[in-house]
């Protein structure tokens, strides 16, 4: 199998040798978040990095700096400023601070109850819009001064002048006003829109009445009490959703004429650069479709079908038109309808007027424009499938330019004015570093370096990045092999992957370490060989790469990571006989899927809140990838894991949590109920009060609980 080794971080972490059954030097409290010492092991980056003008900022302590002098003496504001300007004790911490405004000095904090402006130069108080208990989704609008919210199902807006409209006053909780809907998919992850000018208020209603409630049974009330959910499983009936106008000046709500069904997808709401129209991109319920129309906000009746897309398989719109700066009647759509994410431009007649971007890589988001709307910034993963750089494309000619200098995985912010970004980037040998770009003439310069948190630590386990060829002989997967403390060639070890394997997913990439996680240091430590890849059906690869799982989930992932197997019985220090398996969610089905369809090659499975049948998971998800349970009768029979249950040999271990909301519990009790009846005999640990992950200190309990599995079943 051919192998592509792309780079080799030996980063040494510990003195003492150890041999496989010692206690590791790092503890899961210093490996894994929530852990009593994890943030000592964390790259200390700059924090509320932001930039101020042209400046980049940060917190240091209670007051924020500028970036390029860490030690500065006067800070451009402190906690005990704002607290002068609001009162004494409004602020316990410094709260998040940014400058969204072209006036630099206008601060705007944003904090659990509420919004305030603050003026800089003068250190005085402009403003404050502060909410009672029980609020959230807040949603300010800097043009229009007021902040929408939610309490319960019922969606506010406080004024500038203080007072609180009602949008809605809806009794039935089963119909939701102001959240994200749809259950987050197509990139939804608000319920309210406010437009440019900041007057009119657009926003979600989600009728769920019609949807099956589902029960989680909450154990730590004297008596246990029910818990109902709205859960649409694939197949079944689905909320619907409109989207309303709120004029706050007349208090009076226009809601969109989306006509029928019902039963569709109302994805990534936009406002026009005037504030005069609405632009929805409108998916069908079988997800082959998507018609981008223009609503006028006044009225709420459809002005135009600018365009369609469609695919056999599904179309995903994940990103809202992006009207071009300073020209109105032009916007960007970004669209895998070449198979790569990539701008397109139209105007607001649906006249397509050019590709902007093209070729075999993903535009993975947009960054902005700059001052005159001459050139788009984004990042993308041109410069390799496993890095994300910054670049701007001249909207005339097409002329790209990469931006960032350093290799890595960039995350970046630009000022208003297009002139400067600001980059927090970190790669395999490097912890992560803040740079600042003169996006004119081009120019990176490095203002901070975290320190390696490792370095007083001896012996780390080696992470190496590399590829292979999947079966088919063309297409690169990507790898993390994580090889023990102390390693040497000549000896054998046992091998633990971790999986996710799923959509909207990248395990591996050129970051800090390679995004190794906690858990994958603490097992090399302990003499495990580590390994992580990113199998066909994960993300930033192109459509073809992502959708040949389509009705048929776990079947390709499978045959890829099996190939990951291949590679591994070509090292000599792979003890391939002592080969386990764990993941979460995606990777709990991953791992059964492993463990069941591999019998003879997995020794021990631990697959955390894992999808057993996909008839039993949620409609936009379910549907999207596998359609629906009568289209697909075969493809849900093919990758269900219930009727692969009489197939377990090795020692596997199901964990779930018993409040989870994603995956329910059913999924685990349907699958015990068929390893009973097919005679197999996995091991079962339930986590009480939790939803579909482990979190806070439990999550260290969590670990521990798949080491001692390895460690029992597999050394």
């Amino acid at each position: 199998m051919k192998q592509k080794l792309l780079a080799i971080a030996v980063i040494v972490l510990f003195g003492m040798k150890m041999h496989a059954q010692q206690q590791p030097s790092l503890t899961l409290h210093e490996l894994i978040p929530g852990g009593k010492n994890f943030y000592n092991y964390y790259p200390k980056m700059p924090r509320n990095l932001t930039l101020w003008g042209e400046q980049a900022v940060h917190a240091k302590g209670n007051a924020l700096h500028h970036l390029s002098s860490l030690a500065e003496a006067s800070p451009l504001l402190t906690l005990d400023d704002l607290n002068a300007a609001f009162g004494k004790g409004a602020f316990k911490s410094l709260p998040a601070v940014r400058f969204p405004y072209a006036d630099a000095n206008v601060a705007e904090i944003v904090a659990g109850n509420g919004v305030f402006l603050y003026d800089v130069a003068t250190k005085q108080r402009i403003a404050e819009w502060k909410v009672q208990g029980g609020a959230a989704n807040m949603d300010f609008s800097n043009e229009g001064r007021m902040l929408a919210y939610t309490k319960g199902n019922n969606l506010y807006v406080l004024t500038a002048d203080g007072r609180e409209l009602a949008v809605s006053n809806e009794p039935n909780t089963g119909i939701v006003y102001g959240q994200s809907v749809h259950r987050n998919e197509f990139g939804i992850h608000k319920g309210t829109f406010w437009s440019p000018a900041g007057s009119l208020l657009a926003f979600y209603r989600m009728d769920e009445t019609m949807v099956t409630d589902y029960p989680l049974v909450d154990a730590a009330t004297r008596v246990a009490s029910l818990k109902n959910i709205k859960y649409p499983m694939a197949g079944m009936k689905s909320h619907h959703v409109t989207v309303g106008v709120f004029h706050p000046q007349t208090e009076k709500i226009v809601y969109l004429k989306t006509g029928t069904p019902k039963d569709k997808y109302l994805t990534n709401i936009a406002w026009s650069a005037d504030s005069k129209s609405i632009y929805v991109a409108e998916v069908n319920r079988g997800q082959d479709t998507m018609q981008m129309k223009r609503y006028d906000a006044q009225s709420g009746r459809l002005l135009a079908t600018l365009f369609t897309e469609t695919h056999p398989k599904y179309v995903e719109p994940e990103q809202p038109a992006i009207f071009v700066k300073g020209n109105d009647s032009q916007f960007l759509w970004l669209s895998r309808r070449d198979g790569y994410n990539h701008f397109y431009l139209y105007n607001t007649d649906g006249k397509l007027l050019k590709q902007i971007t093209s070729g075999a890589w993903e535009v993975n988001k947009f960054v902005g424009f700059d001052e005159k709307g001459q050139h788009l910034f984004y990042t993308s993963n041109e410069a390799s499938p496993i890095e994300t750089h910054l670049y701007k494309v001249n909207m005339k000619t097409g002329k790209r330019t990469k931006l960032t200098a350093d290799v890595g995985v960039h995350r970046v912010q630009l000022s208003p004015s297009g002139k400067t970004a600001v980059t927090a980037y970190s790669s395999l040998h490097n912890a992560g570093k803040v740079a600042v770009i003169n996006t004119q003439k081009a120019t990176f310069a490095v203002s901070y370096e975290a320190k390696n948190p490792f370095a007083k630590v001896n012996d780390m386990p080696q992470v190496e990045l590399g590829s292979i060829l999947a079966n088919d002989g063309k297409t690169d997967l990507y790898y993390r092999l994580v090889k023990p403390s102390n390693f040497d060639a000549g000896k054998k070890y046992p091998v633990a992957v971790y999986v996710y394997g799923g959509p909207h997913s990248q395990m591996v990439d050129n970051s800090w370490m390679g995004q190794a996680r906690g858990w994958e240091i603490y097992m090399a430590q302990k003499g495990y060989l580590v390994f992580v890849m990113d199998n066909r059906g994960t993300s930033h690869r192109g459509l073809e790469f992502e959708n040949i799982t389509h009705r048929r989930l776990g079947v390709i992932e499978t045959q890829d990571q099996m190939s990951g197997v291949a590679f591994l019985k070509t090292l000599p220090y792979a003890d391939t006989d002592r080969i386990g398996v764990h993941g979460w969610s995606f990777g709990g089905f991953m791992t059964l899927n492993l463990m069941l369809r591999h019998p003879e090659t997995f020794k021990v499975g631990v697959a955390g809140g894992a999808v057993t049948d996909w008839k039993l998971y949620e409609v936009m998800y379910g549907e999207r990838y596998m359609d629906s349970p009568k289209e697909n009768a075969d493809g849900y029979d093919e990758t269900s894991m219930l009727l692969k249950a009489g197939n377990l040999k090795g020692r596997l271990l199901m964990i779930h949590d018993d409040m989870d909301d994603v995956v329910v519990p059913q999924h685990l009790s349907e699958f015990l109920r068929s390893c009973v009846k097919a005679g197999t005999h996995p091991d079962v640990f339930v986590y009480p009060g939790h939803g579909h992950n482990v979190s806070g200190t439990d999550r260290v309990h969590l670990h521990e609980q798949i080491t001692r599995y390895f460690d029992d079943f597999l050394k």
